[in-house]
């Protein structure tokens, strides 16, 4: 039976894709896609890459390894494509939220320092696990930043 800290995290992983669509849904529909320029992001390119982010992650929960197939490239162009539909995103979103608070709970206290081979190194399913809200809730930042240079943050 799954410890106190799987349900925690379960619980701060869908809490924070909440709190992820209410800083997006603060903007004004026509600067969710906006950028301050250069090579800064849209609020919604960082809410579509947390959308598809939280099912890879949940495959590697569930898999304790890192997807084979996962193509960085075939990623930027999916979450590209996904940031052109608010509703698409968010429906994702809450989707693997829910699906990586699924395989989060189901973490048996004894496997929580496995450790899984992710391309910039190895991590426990402790990490990997505090990955999704983490993720989350730094974009949820950045967003709220985006939001206060626009002034609607309130």
């Amino acid at each position: 039976m799954p410890g106190t800290l799987q349900s925690f995290l379960a619980d701060a992983a869908h809490k924070a894709a909440i709190d992820l669509e209410t800083a997006l849904m603060r903007l004004p529909e026509d600067k969710r896609s906006w950028s301050a320029g250069g090579d800064a992001r849209s609020a919604i390119d960082m809410v579509a890459e947390c959308a598809i982010l939280g099912g890879s992650t949940a495959q590697t929960i569930e898999d304790h390894a890192f997807p084979s197939d996962f193509d960085f490239a075939r990623y930027a162009g999916e979450k590209d494509e996904l940031s052109q539909n608010v509703e698409a995103t968010l429906a994702l979103l809450h989707e693997n939220a829910a699906r990586v608070a699924d395989a989060i709970r189901a973490v048996p206290d004894e496997n929580l320092e496995v450790k899984v081979q992710m391309p910039w190194g190895p991590m426990t399913l402790t990490q990997l696990m505090s990955y999704p809200q983490w993720n989350m809730a730094y974009h949820e930042g950045q967003i709220n930043f985006i939001a206060s240079i626009l002034g609607c943050l309130k």
